[in-house]
């Protein structure tokens, strides 16, 4: 059997086995949150750059954050199935861990809405992430970034999700 004799079962594919997107117009409304991660790991040297405002860039931290909300509302224009939402809140924490040498992302955003906000917060998460890099690159090349996921979810018809062992 191939995967076209059962594309009834995929929901992005139209008669002719083409992309489509979802219609979610007769879905209920519901409170929908979702929370992602990332984490850039880092030399000593950019971490204490970062840390002391130091980067020739400006204040890495803030800019990182600000990117991470434009990227949560850019989704759609990014990601060719997601619906254009109305987003009621996007909030990023930036932390400078220094035992791992790297900042963590947790990127947090929520809508009232007929889809999920699990793509918006994972792009918010991966684009400031991308973001650090972006103002760091001039100092380290070799930065990795790692650990882009989804932390949790809440609303709609498929529950709940909280990663195990994760925070």
């Amino acid at each position: 059997m191939t995967a076209l004799q059962n594309q009834s079962d995929f929901t992005h594919f139209n008669d002719q086995g083409r992309a489509k997107m979802v219609n979610v117009g007769e879905k209920p409304e519901s409170c929908r949150h979702a929370a992602a991660s990332a984490r850039v790991l880092v030399s000593p040297e950019t971490f204490g750059l970062i840390a002391s405002g130091g980067m020739k860039k400006g204040d890495v931290l803030t800019v990182a954050q600000i990117a991470g909300v434009m990227g949560a509302k850019r989704t759609p224009d990014l990601i060719p199935m997601c619906h254009p939402i109305p987003l009621s809140g996007i909030d990023l924490t930036l932390t400078l861990n220094e035992d791992a040498c790297c900042v963590d992302i947790r990127a947090e955003v929520s809508c009232s809405g007929k889809t999920g906000v699990e793509m918006e917060a994972l792009t918010a998460a991966a684009t400031a992430a991308l973001t650090v890099y972006d103002m760091c690159k001039a100092v380290q090349k070799d930065m990795v970034i790692t650990d882009v996921m989804l932390q949790e979810k809440s609303g709609g018809v498929h529950g709940d999700f909280i990663r195990e062992g994760q925070s």
